[in-house]
């Protein structure tokens, strides 16, 4: 007879852990962490962003450690948050809530670490995933890198400190990342501000090799590691990078609608084919979902890291509780769920999302202590 069933501690020890240490780990002044979910291409879930929260805190404590080093198992670094676990608990209040703070927490305790951290981004970057990556001290990409920060099109906002990181990159990039979802490849990461160096993919391996091996955990030193095997960056004119002008122009404008007529405008002078697919990517988005996401990113400017966090909580908790829109919920429906692309978005176009709702989304909780 076939077994039908195994005592729950079988299951969990025949389980992955969603966060591996690697058998070397514990050699030298070095530690070293792999998000382990492949099959989910690396998306953070409670448990892995629980058991993050738990080995950063030790590891700063911890005298016999240096620094930290995170990557992704397979071929992508992180797709950002579980966005099935958001759908399937759409119908029960707060079932994120738990979720909700440990991630923010998480962001806050990356971007204030004492030790030298350093990410080996190696593949897909989505959405969360771009915000822990560019949150470290040291982050490494290669040719196989590439990044986008697709949550306006889910009728979401860029969350993980995002609302932060994009207001800080090189004029509007920021809002023009967050708004389209465009896609940066390999070098255009770092030549973005996103990243901190190019390493060739093939180097990957003896870069983490020769981390290992140092025996202080100096940033001097661990820069001088990384510059060993990392290339200079130098941008294509094909790149989107190379349209800084164009960008910042358009995306100064006050409104979405403003950005997309002065988009548009520009697409139709020669040279500007690029914009053509974006401003397609643009219209497909949830109109409340790139309204909430530019107001994100233009308060972010002022904002101070906890305050970014606080709000960006804020955003997301409000919602998931669907307080003017369930956007999120078809977004997600429309992509993962039955992958119809074809979401629709309710309000329908942006001129029907007006400031008076936004508000209702940024403002603080009536529950006073459900504040981050």
């Amino acid at each position: 007879m076939g077994i039908t069933s195994l005592p729950s501690s079988i299951v969990t020890s025949l389980m992955p852990p969603e966060v591996m240490k690697q058998n070397r780990e514990e050699i030298g002044h070095g530690r070293v962490l792999t998000l382990n979910r492949p099959d989910h291409l690396n998306s953070i879930s409670e448990k892995m962003v629980l058991m993050l929260g738990q080995k950063f805190e030790k590891y700063e404590k911890d005298e016999n450690v240096e620094f930290v080093i995170v990557k992704g198992a397979g071929r992508t670094f992180s797709a950002g948050g579980e966005l099935k676990r958001l759908y399937d608990g759409r119908n029960t209040r707060d079932s994120c809530l738990e979720f909700g703070y440990r991630l923010y927490w998480f962001c806050y305790q990356l971007q204030t670490y004492k030790k030298p951290h350093i990410v080996l981004s190696h593949g897909m970057s989505m959405g969360g995933g771009v915000g822990l990556m560019a949150s470290m001290k040291f982050s490494v990409v290669t040719e196989k890198t590439f990044c986008s920060i697709p949550e306006a099109n889910l009728g979401y906002h860029p969350d993980c400190g995002l609302s932060y990181i994009l207001p800080r990159l090189s004029g509007r990039l920021g809002e023009y990342l967050g708004l389209t979802g465009a896609t940066l490849k390999g070098k255009e990461v770092v030549a973005a501000g996103l990243a901190t160096h190019f390493v060739p993919s093939q180097k990957l391996f003896q870069l983490e090799k020769s981390l290992l091996s140092i025996n202080n955990g100096e940033e001097d030193t661990i820069r001088s590691v990384i510059d060993e095997f990392s290339t200079n960056v130098q941008i294509d004119e094909r790149s989107v990078l190379s349209k800084l002008s164009i960008i910042d122009d358009c995306f100064s404008r006050e409104t979405v609608e403003e950005i997309l007529d002065s988009f548009e405008a520009e697409a139709g002078k020669k040279g500007n084919d690029w914009i053509m697919p974006v401003l397609k990517s643009i219209k497909k988005a949830s109109p409340i979902g790139l309204k909430i996401t530019l107001r994100s990113i233009r308060e972010g400017r002022t904002q101070t890291l906890s305050e970014c966090l606080r709000k960006e909580f804020r955003i997301t908790m409000n919602t998931l509780r669907t307080i003017i829109s369930n956007d999120l919920y078809e977004g997600i429906r429309a992509a993962i769920i039955d992958k119809d692309k074809s979401p629709k978005w309710n309000p329908s176009t942006l001129d029907k999302v007006h400031d008076e709702q936004l508000d209702l989304i940024f403002k603080p909780f009536e529950e006073h202590d459900l504040e981050l």
